[in-house]
């Protein structure tokens, strides 16, 4: 070995070295608390739409809301599982309702599309009251449509929540049925209480499985992971302790908007590890038959790797989320 060689040797080892000493955790440190920082810094708050307001246009546009409906002859039962978040173990809980032979409940399905999310902030900021009116007032014959005035002419509102509900049982009810399952659903970790009050409104038999998860230790899975995910592709990525936060306290929070008696069971992480929960309440209440032994049983590699957050990390997640943790029981 030449002289050089060796110089460069000794470089690599040196260097290998220091990467992995208190000097390379270091460096890395101040790295990742410029990163969330400046993201943090950058970050804005996302709009979006309340229950109220759903409801609200959903009344104003005379489309029967949920408890309106005549829900005598409607069979549909799917089941939704959200959650307040990625990296709550909603895959986990997924897979222990599975455990029911009958039951398939899709995954996140084109969940970077956000296509739920944009379909709710249509139907809640809805038409003007100038055109809602003149639809609350047609009611269109042949023998006077020459003469009235036609240009806002609508079918029954009742018709488009129909259309709307034929695209979901079209995407995810028939090729569940088509597979054998005889009940369907999905679980989404985008999704939050304003999303579930338009996806009953669609289903007004549905039901709805919340799951939560300190956001601290969430944070840690998903930051750990190196995954690059979207809350909603291709603006809206998830990089930093800021934008996973806000989503997290936007979710948490909402699901206090919902009126008593939302169909709704609320089950945390925390919980679901322990084994403290109680699944034979939540079989009754779903109508399904749980084997969570079966879905536990198989191993499922974790993502994260630090025991804790570092104190730049938990500032900001505090911050951000502190409304939303109080509102579930976390504390900070």
């Amino acid at each position: 070995m030449s002289l050089a060689e060796a110089q460069k040797f000794k470089e690599t080892r040196v260097w290998a070295w220091a990467r992995k000493s208190w000097i390379g955790e270091s460096v890395r440190s101040c790295r990742r608390c410029e990163h969330e920082f400046w993201a943090w810094a950058r970050s804005r708050p996302v709009p979006v739409p309340h229950v109220n307001e759903l409801t609200k246009s959903i009344a104003a546009l005379h489309m029967g809301a949920s408890d309106t409906v005549n829900t005598g002859r409607d069979t549909e039962e799917p089941i939704f599982l959200l959650s307040t978040g990625m990296r709550t173990g909603s895959t986990l809980l997924q897979r222990i309702l599975v455990t029911d032979p009958g039951v398939l409940l899709w995954g996140e399905p084109l969940g970077d599309m956000a296509f739920v999310c944009r379909i709710t902030e249509m139907v809640t900021h809805s038409i003007c009251p100038w055109n809602l009116e003149q639809w609350k007032n047609h009611n269109p014959t042949s023998s006077s449509m020459a003469t009235s005035w036609i240009a806002d002419l609508y079918p029954p509102g009742e018709d488009f929540r129909m259309a709307l509900r034929s695209l979901f049982d079209r995407w995810l009810g028939e090729p569940a049925r088509h597979l054998g399952f005889v009940r369907w659903g999905l679980k989404e970790v985008r999704l939050g209480a304003t999303e579930a009050t338009l996806l009953r409104w669609l289903y007004p038999r549905s039901k709805f499985v919340i799951l939560s998860r300190n956001p601290y230790d969430a944070y840690r899975s998903l930051a750990d992971s190196k995954w690059h995910v979207y809350d909603r592709y291709p603006d809206m990525c998830i990089d930093s302790a800021a934008a996973f936060a806000r989503v997290w306290n936007r979710l948490a929070l909402s699901w206090s908007e919902l009126p008593e008696g939302f169909p709704s069971f609320h089950i945390k992480y925390e919980d679901l590890v322990d084994g403290k929960v109680d699944f034979r309440r939540l079989e009754s209440w779903l109508g399904i038959e749980i084997k969570e032994n079966i879905a536990v049983s198989a191993p499922v590699g974790g993502t994260a790797k630090r025991p804790r957050l570092s104190w730049f990390e938990r500032f900001i997640i505090t911050r951000e989320a502190a409304a939303g943790m109080h509102a579930l029981g976390y504390s900070e």
